[in-house]
């Protein structure tokens, strides 16, 4: 099977939450995508395994029948949250919070370590009251293993190694930069993504390396500035890879 992932498009325009867009896409009802995060006190994930997991979360939510079918119940709403910018915002909840938080409409995505939910989008003032006192700050994590190189034929996210970010919002932009793939995708390559469960892999690039991938057309998550940093710089974007049973990485 190839893909999209195998020759990056020329010169593509920047896509995200972030990009320029058209005026009347400002205009519209704004929409944001919930993740939640669960964050133990005796045991946090490690930083990497919630990268990946907050990623995996939106490309599930991404193929759930709730969204893809025409009559889905969160078809609507996606479709309104694309139609305008696309954000996404991380909070943090343990113990009982986590669990209220399960008792609501969502998905929860588990990694190695790492639990994320993703529920569908909400108004933009309109979050849930179970959602909407939990915590946004906070969300610093540790790696709590080593991180090697990405195991061969994953696709790669890559981050920005010149900027600083919590782990809370690097969640976001791999949630971001994991639906700019699952767009380049047709329906073949998205199902057959989805029933390997979506693998994929997070790496900060080297400075020599991000040059290289910036200038080589795959799509590129740019931040608002709304945030931990000031509006412009890229953060993330989705790395060169054939998806199949056997892919072949593309690396830099």
């Amino acid at each position: 099977m190839t893909s999209p992932f195998d020759t990056p498009a020329p010169a593509p325009a920047p896509v995200s939450d972030s990009a320029p867009a058209p005026a009347d896409r400002d205009a519209r009802p704004q929409y944001v995508l919930p993740l939640l995060v669960r964050l133990e006190k005796a045991t946090p994930p490690g930083r990497t395994d919630a990268l990946e997991t907050s990623a995996r979360a939106v490309l599930t939510l991404l193929s759930d029948a709730r969204v893809t079918d025409a009559d889905g119940e969160w078809a609507e709403r996606v479709e309104a949250w694309e139609d305008a910018r696309i954000r996404k915002v991380v909070r943090r909840a343990r113990g009982g919070e986590w669990r209220r938080a399960g008792e609501l409409p969502g998905i929860t995505v588990s990694g190695r370590e790492a639990e994320v939910r993703v529920f569908p989008p909400v108004p933009l003032d309109g979050w849930p009251k179970d959602l909407a006192k939990l915590q946004v700050s906070g969300t610093d994590l540790e790696e709590t293993a080593e991180v090697g190189a990405p195991e061969p034929g994953l696709p790669v996210l890559w981050l920005n190694p010149e900027l600083e970010m919590s782990a809370g919002k690097t969640m976001a932009q791999t949630g971001h930069a994991a639906q700019l793939a699952w767009w380049r995708l047709d329906e073949a390559q998205r199902k057959e993504w989805a029933e390997a469960g979506f693998p994929l892999a997070v790496r900060t690039a080297t400075a020599e390396a991000w040059e290289g991938l910036v200038a080589s057309g795959l799509p590129l998550v740019r931040d608002a500035g709304f945030t931990e940093i000031a509006p412009g710089p890229t953060v993330a974007l989705e790395g060169g890879t054939r998806y199949c049973p056997t892919p072949r990485l593309r690396r830099p």
